[in-house]
């Protein structure tokens, strides 16, 4: 009989008692004390016959998809974030990140930032999740919670039931987190026998077990390439030579650029293989990089000179935090038309204090602020995305300031309203103060107050400037939009709401909204800062509600220039039945003459429904630029399949309530590839207005459906499945749909539940499908969001 290795026989000892080899002993009696040492020594005499490109080739890929599904961002459980070596490395934590009601801010865990080794991180309070006991093949497995929870798993076998009973297993985001140490998993085991990994999914195959298992018992090595082609490296040098000119100009400018990119992956490759974050280090091009990390991107940095620095990023390509932006010769020969030539003067840097950092109209009024503008809207739905996809990538209180569907329009640059802006916004730079200056533990009831007034003074401001343009010519026509100078398509876009997250796409997406907003500069740059290079998602309760206060008068603001499109006597209607129901503090405060700009609409309509046609007259000026990827007509599905999945776009009520917000559909098509589409579920409300009593402001019967081509949202609630054939089928049982029961039965037929055979084989087409048609944008998808019933 050929003589098994040390790992092979730790593995079948495992497997074959169906338990932990050494449940009964204590791990430091049998295996030592823990100390991250150990890793590090067995990673350097490491004596393994693993091939040096085994986690890369073999382990990397069932990671990515089926484990960082759940293990990314902020929100992973237990904060295990399995994107990157280092996370693996980091391990887990007790403190849950997303924390509605902390009285004072956390301090911050964010990967690759605030803390750089293992031990470091174990002073944090992270414990391991691989072994760093002595190092052997059953240490290594025994003593690693990632095998555990896998093997847990494995124990547990296939699922008998379509749905998991709810005294076994808890799906709510906000449930009581289990993160137990390798020390307390026997207990673990025993209190939660179903809660090995993948949780409430199917469990690996065979193939995916063994080779995560050979890995782990093996000290699980975690090689990172570091060959980059010569021709990335060259641009990466370049583009850091762009980024640290040594003029004020050049500085105060690429402080600008950092503050707003920051969050971004940067790329040279056509592909987007090798992604770069924009980062402040210490040292200057050509050293190694020594990152200043800082709660928020203007913090002091409390060095003599920032250098801004391209660091190679490790992670995995997560869809629910990648905001990609090429880097080439034509965005630069952009940026330095905006910002780096020679018709304005800086004098001085920007000063770090909070009260003017915070505050990019005080900050940066040496650049002018149409070039700030013209950057913004360059990348815009990027601008609008980073508060998506940044630190408020999950909330309810984050994005329930905003409607479940609306559309995006800018007002032209070209106006003299921009050319003379700088002087305005400089003027009443104090009024455009923002919630952050405050840090992040704030007071909320006195913040509102405050900074409600604050708001006041500027809308007033505003008003009286709009109406002195108005006497000198300047008319509300179509012409005040951007047209994204006929060829840049991010002149529109579609915000849409998904509960406790967004999407932001291009185009105008969807039948028409209820709302829309119409963006001018001051509004995007305070949206940026008050809701990604200000919000701390380790802030105190305070931090977090005023950020969503101060995020209505933003809202509200952007509604208003929309109205301002529309006949002077139709805009108050329009706003009361936008605000039905509303407190009537709100009311007050939104139908305000400062809420209300007194120049007419200068638009020559042609009908009676005025909205209807304004939308109607503005894609018609937006069509050289509209994207149109998620309509269904793009699909290679035949029409009748396109007029039936759309006539659901009809349906109201009663009928739409049981379905959840993101429904992920794979159609089926013989003898070619599948077409991807997704039902997204409105919510009717009779005003966005409650911060904690959503429910009271839901209007169910104006519940409504919209059906696009492709992935749209970054967490599915469920996946659908069907051949093309069925269509016309799943369409008619979703009209029939009275009840949640009648959405458990289209779920027998139509459903892949998390708990089915063909979960995972349907996950990996999907992702499959979507990289074919977003390359440069897509990634794994999230499924902390899918639904058991």
């Amino acid at each position: 009989m050929k003589k098994l290795s040390r790992w092979t026989l730790a593995l079948l000892l495992v497997v074959l008692s169906g338990c932990a080899v050494f449940a009964s002993h204590d791990l430091d009696d049998i295996f030592g004390h823990a100390d991250s040492q150990n890793r590090q020594l067995a990673i350097v005499n490491h004596g393994t016959t693993l091939p040096d490109n085994f986690y890369q080739e073999q382990v990397k890929p069932i990671l990515e998809s089926r484990c960082i599904n759940c293990h990314a961002c902020y929100d992973a459980p237990c904060q295990i974030k399995l994107t990157a070596p280092d996370g693996i490395e980091r391990g887990g934590s007790k403190d849950k990140v997303y924390e509605g009601d902390r009285l004072l801010a956390l301090a911050p865990t964010r990967l690759f930032e605030d803390a750089r080794t293992a031990d470091e991180w174990r002073d944090k309070g992270f414990y391991s999740i691989l072994n760093e006991r002595s190092q052997s093949p059953a240490a290594n497995l025994q003593g690693s919670v990632l095998y555990r929870a896998i093997a847990l798993r494995r124990q547990q076998g296939q699922f008998d039931t379509d749905i998991l009973p709810a005294e076994q297993y808890d799906f709510a985001l906000n449930r009581e987190q289990q993160c137990p140490t390798v020390e307390e998993y026997d207990r673990f085991e025993v209190s939660h026998p179903t809660w090995g990994m993948p949780y409430g999914l199917p469990q690996l195959t065979d193939q995916e077990y063994n080779t995560l298992t050979k890995w782990l018992a093996n000290g699980a090595r975690m090689q990172v390439p570091d060959h980059v082609p010569d021709a990335v490296t060259s641009q990466v040098a370049k583009w850091e030579q762009r980024f640290n000119g040594d003029s004020l100009k050049a500085q105060l400018v690429n402080r600008y650029i950092y503050e707003h990119i920051y969050l971004y992956s940067l790329y040279f490759d056509d592909e987007a293989r090798f992604n770069y974050k924009l980062v402040r280090s210490s040292t200057p091009p050509g050293e190694p990089i020594e990152r200043i990390s800082t709660r928020r991107p203007y913090d002091n940095p409390k060095v003599d000179r920032v250098y801004y620095r391209l660091w190679l990023d490790p992670e995995s390509r997560v869809q629910k935090t990648f905001i990609p932006m090429k880097l080439d010769e034509a965005r630069y020969s952009r940026w330095s038309e905006w910002f780096y030539g020679d018709e304005y003067s800086v004098t001085s840097l920007a000063s770090y204090e909070p009260e003017i950092a915070s505050n990019p109209f005080q900050s940066f009024a040496q650049i002018p602020a149409n070039s700030r503008y013209r950057f913004l809207l360059d990348h815009a739905q990027n601008t609008i995305m980073a508060f998506i996809k940044g630190p408020v990538c999950r909330g309810q209180v984050a994005v329930n300031v905003i409607d479940e569907q609306f559309w995006v329009y800018f007002v032209n640059p070209d106006l003299d309203l921009h050319n003379i802006g700088s002087s305005f916004l400089e003027n009443h730079a104090d009024s455009l103060a923002l919630p952050a200056s405050q840090s992040s533990n704030a007071l909320p009831l006195t913040s509102w107050v405050l900074y409600s007034e604050k708001q006041k003074d500027y809308l007033s401001a505003k008003a009286g400037l709009l109406a002195d343009m108005g006497k000198n010519g300047m008319k509300f026509n179509l012409d005040m939009i951007w047209d994204g100078e006929g060829h840049n398509s991010n002149a529109a876009l579609t915000v849409m709401r998904h509960f406790d997250n967004a999407t932001v796409e291009k185009g105008l997406v969807g039948p028409e909204p209820k709302t829309a907003w119409v963006i001018d500069y001051p509004l995007l740059e305070r949206i940026h800062y008050l809701l990604v290079a200000g919000f701390d998602v380790f802030g105190n309760v305070g931090h977090q509600l005023v950020t969503r206060l101060y995020m209505d008068f933003l809202r509200m603001e952007g509604e208003a220039n929309f109205l301002m499109f529309l006949p002077r006597d139709e805009r108050l209607a329009m706003r009361e039945y936008w605000y039905r129901n509303a407190n009537q503090t709100i009311k007050d405060y939104i139908f305000s003459d400062l809420m209300q700009v007194d120049v007419a609409s200068a638009i020559d309509y042609q009908t009676t429904n005025h909205k209807q046609e304004l939308f109607e007259r503005l894609a018609e000026r937006l069509q050289p630029v509209l994207q149109r990827d998620h309509e269904l007509a793009q699909s290679k599905l035949s029409a009748a399949t396109q007029n039936a999945l759309l006539s659901l776009q009809n349906l109201k009520g009663e009928t739409v309530v049981p379905f959840p917000e993101l429904a992920m559909m794979l159609i089926e098509r013989d003898g070619h590839d599948a077409e991807l589409a997704t039902i997204i579920h409105n919510r009717g409300h009779y005003n966005i207005t409650s911060l904690l009593d959503e429910e009271s402001t839901v209007a169910p019967q104006e519940d409504n459906l919209m059906v696009v081509r492709g992935i749209v949202g970054d967490y599915p609630n469920v996946l659908l499945k069907m051949t093309e054939a069925q269509v016309p089928e799943f369409v008619a049982a979703v009209k029939a749909i009275k009840s949640d029961e009648d959405y458990a039965a289209l779920l027998d037929t139509y459903g892949v539940r998390r708990t089915s055979d063909e979960f995972w084989a349907s996950s990996d087409e999907i992702a499959r499908l979507n990289k074919a048609m977003k390359p440069l944008s897509s990634g794994v998808l999230d499924y902390n969001r899918l639904e058991n019933r």
